[in-house]
């Protein structure tokens, strides 16, 4: 089982989905972990409803954090920003 938890996370590191920048985004966020060095920029295109209707992210960091940008990127399309604002930070 850890092995394919390793390798949806090497996946994701490899071939990050939704990498990249947005022209013109609506909402735009940046971090940085001071402990380790990642960075993280996160940019949403926002339709009607709120709805997130695009999300782009760059930066740099470890296999680990990069690979949970590209899932959660994922994971948030089509959520509200009410729902996006209610995810835990530690998500």
């Amino acid at each position: 089982m850890d092995d394919l938890y390793r390798e949806e996370i090497l996946q994701h590191y490899k071939r990050p989905h939704n990498w990249g920048t947005m022209d013109s985004p609506d909402l735009e966020a940046q971090d940085m972990n001071p402990l380790c060095g990642d960075e993280l920029k996160v940019m949403l295109r926002v339709g009607p409803g709120e709805i997130v209707d695009d999300v782009r992210f760059e930066g740099h960091g470890c296999a680990i954090s990069q690979a949970a940008a590209s899932m959660v990127s994922d994971e948030i399309k089509g959520m509200t920003l009410e729902q996006v604002r209610a995810l835990d930070k530690n998500f």
